[in-house]
């Protein structure tokens, strides 16, 4: 899916977060978002996932040479980030039961498969919220990265990973983010930023209209 931004601009209150921004995401290309705490990374890729709106400019969604609408956007996109959580009292299979509903796994992985690919096996019938912080984040990311979605949009995606997590989370974005429009927000995480050939910088406007 190929996603232009025309000068996009988001403001809370009277307090431009970041605006004026202009740029293609190509399809099948790889973007890594940079910028300083507080210059709107993780705002940014809510608007390009719909779930926000901008306060200015426009989002134009092409597959196929076809335009989508913001409505229908959703059944093309996968996005996880550290503040999206999932149900707590549910285990993994449980989850990835619900999440089918929506989201077909790539490759058309069965659940044991999926949990062996994250890691997870052992604790595929532990409840969610007696996960750690690695564990979730990396349930989270193989929902993300094992979707059959053309876009996949991942906000500090090494966040709460240790070494062994980044390497699995490497591995399953090279294998899995092939042909698909990745979108990654990152505060300069040399993971995040690995062999990622374009680079979108966005910065922060401290002022008041």
């Amino acid at each position: 899916m190929k996603i232009e931004l025309t000068k996009i601009g988001k403001r809370f209150n009277r307090h431009w977060i970041f605006k004026e921004i202009d740029f293609t995401f190509n399809s099948g290309s790889q973007t890594v978002i940079k910028g300083t705490n507080g210059s709107g990374k993780s705002t940014l890729l809510k608007i390009i996932s719909a779930a926000e709106l901008p306060s200015s400019g426009k989002i134009n969604y092409q597959k196929s040479g076809q335009n989508i609408g913001p409505n229908a956007v959703f059944k093309e996109l996968s996005y996880t980030a550290p503040y999206i959580d999932l149900p707590s009292e549910l285990n993994l299979i449980e989850i990835c039961n619900f999440h089918l509903k929506f989201k077909h796994f790539i490759n058309h992985l069965s659940i044991d498969h999926f949990a062996q690919l994250i890691q997870l096996n052992d604790a595929k019938n532990k409840v969610y919220r007696n996960y750690s912080s690695g564990m979730k984040q990396r349930l989270k990311l193989g929902l993300a990265l094992c979707s059959n979605t053309s876009v996949l949009l991942l906000d500090e995606p090494c966040s709460n990973l240790d070494n062994d997590g980044r390497k699995l989370y490497r591995r399953l974005l090279s294998e899995y983010g092939k042909d698909r429009t990745v979108i990654i927000a990152s505060n300069n995480d040399p993971d995040e930023m690995n062999n990622i050939e374009n680079s979108l910088l966005i910065k922060n406007y401290q002022i008041q209209s």
